[in-house]
C-alpha cells in the first residue's frame, strides 16, 4: 500500500491485539493456532448425501472466502457421499459428528481433515479413542466441541446449570482423554447462545490450555441479530486476542456467515481480505445517494479477494479526513460532482453519474498490481 494508507494504522500501539499464545495444529492445509491467521469457517446447510448439491454450497463459501468448511455427517449415505465431496473441495472439510461415533471413523477414511466432535453426546470413553485412532490412522484433527445445551448429565448435576465451569471441566477432561492416547492435535469450542456465558467460558478455558481455540456463539439467530451477537461475543474476546479460528453462526445463507467473519477479523486489524468500505450514514449535506452508492459498490466488488480500503462519504465536511487513511476514495461535493481521491490525495473530478463504475475500474485495477507483485 502507499504511504498515506490505511496501512498507517497497524503503526499505532493503541491498535495493536496481542494474540494469546497457543500451539498450532493442521486442518487440512490450514494451519490454526499460533502465528497463523485467524481462520474463517462455515457449515454447509445442504443434504450431505446430495453430493452435487452439497459441492456447489462449498464452491460459493470458497469464493467468499471460506477457509475451513463444516459438513454435517448424521448418517451413512452422508459419509458415504462425503468421499466425493472431500475431492471436489479445494479447502479443508471438517465432518461433524453427534451420538454415531462411527460416522467419525468412517468420515476420517472419506477425506475428512478434521473431526467435530460433541463429548456430552458421542458416547463412552472407548468410542472417543475409536475415534481418536481413526483420526491418528487418517491425519485428521479433531475438534472437541462442547455446547452449553448438550452438557454431559453428571455435570448438568454437578453445577445445577449450564455454567462456564462445567463447560470449561467437560472439555479439559475430553483434552486429556485425547492427549492419554498421545494425540495433540485438536482445537476446542465451548458455545453458548448467550453471550456473557460464551465470553465467560472461553475467557476460563483460555487461561486453562494452549489449544487454539474456534470460536462461535451457536445458534446466534438470524442474520441481523445473530451477527451483532456473534460481534459483541467474538469481538470482546479477539479483542483480548483470544480465538484461532472463528465460525458465525446464523439462521441466513452461509455465505452471510463468511462475510461477517471477515468484516469481524478486518474490523480489529486481525486479518484484510477484501473491499473495506469506509461509509458515512449520509443526511441532507450528501451531494450523492451514498446508501444506493455504497450498496452498489459492496455487490460489484464481492470478487476482489486484494485488501483495499474505500471511503465513500456524502460531503466535505469528513470526506477529504477519511480519504487521507484509505487506498481510494470519493467526497461528494456540489454540481454533480465530487473529488476522488489516491492514496490520501485529492487526485481528480468525477461526475456522480460516471463515479460507481470509475470507482469499480479503479479497484480493480489497483488489485491487479497488487497480485502482480
Amino acid at each position: 500500500m502507499d504511504g498515506a494508507t490505511a496501512d498507517l494504522h497497524h503503526l499505532r500501539p493503541w491498535r495493536r491485539i496481542e494474540r494469546r499464545r497457543s500451539r498450532k495444529i493442521r486442518v487440512g492445509a490450514v494451519e490454526v493456532g499460533g502465528d497463523a491467521p485467524i481462520s474463517v469457517q462455515s457449515m454447509t446447510n445442504t443434504v450431505t448425501a446430495d453430493a452435487k448439491a452439497t459441492i456447489a454450497q462449498i464452491r460459493q463459501l470458497e469464493d467468499a472466502g471460506a477457509d475451513i468448511v463444516r459438513v454435517s455427517c448424521p448418517d451413512e449415505a452422508s459419509t458415504a457421499a462425503f468421499a466425493q465431496i472431500a475431492r471436489e473441495a479445494k479447502i479443508p472439510l471438517v465432518a461433524d459428528i453427534h451420538f454415531h461415533y462411527r460416522r467419525a471413523i468412517e468420515a476420517a477414511a472419506a477425506g475428512a481433515a478434521c473431526l467435530r466432535i460433541n463429548p456430552g453426546n458421542i458416547g463412552n470413553a472407548q468410542r472417543v479413542r475409536d475415534v481418536v485412532q481413526a483420526a491418528k490412522d487418517h491425519g485428521c484433527a479433531i475438534r472437541i466441541g462442547v455446547n452449553a445445551g448438550s452438557l454431559e448429565q453428571h455435570l448438568l448435576e454437578k453445577y445445577g446449570e449450564p455454567c462456564p465451569e462445567a463447560m470449561v471441566e467437560s472439555a479439559l477432561y475430553h483434552a486429556a482423554l485425547l492427549e492419554e492416547h498421545d494425540f495433540k492435535e485438536y482445537k476446542i469450542s465451548v458455545k453458548a447462545s448467550d453471550v456473557f456465558l460464551t465470553a465467560a467460558a472461553y475467557q476460563a478455558l483460555a487461561e486453562a490450555t494452549d489449544a487454539p481455540l474456534h470460536l462461535g456463539v451457536t445458534e446466534a439467530g438470524a442474520q441481523r441479530a445473530g451477527t451483532v451477537k456473534s460481534s459483541i461475543a467474538m469481538g470482546s474476546l479477539l479483542w483480548a486476542g483470544i480465538g484461532d479460528t472463528i465460525r458465525v453462526s446464523l439462521a441466513a445463507d452461509p455465505v452471510e456467515e463468511i462475510k461477517v467473519g471477515h468484516d469481524l477479523l478486518k474490523s480489529l486489524g486481525l486479518r484484510q481480505r477484501g473491499v473495506t468500505i469506509i461509509a458515512c450514514p449520509s443526511c441532507a449535506r450528501q451531494g450523492f445517494n451514498v446508501i444506493a452508492t455504497v450498496d452498489e459498490l459492496e455487490k460489484r466488488l464481492a470478487h476482489i479477494a486484494e485488501p483495499i480500503t474505500l471511503s465513500i462519504i456524502g460531503c466535505v465536511v469528513n470526506g477529504p479526513g477519511e480519504a487521507l487513511m484509505t487506498d481510494l476514495g470519493f467526497t461528494g461535493g456540489g454540481k454533480g460532482a465530487g473529488m476522488m481521491y489516491v492514496a490520501g490525495k485529492a487526485d481528480h473530478k468525477v461526475d456522480n453519474g460516471e463515479m460507481i463504475d470509475h470507482i469499480v475500474d479503479l479497484v480493480e485495477e489497483r488489485a491487479k498490481g497488487m497480485r502482480k507483485k
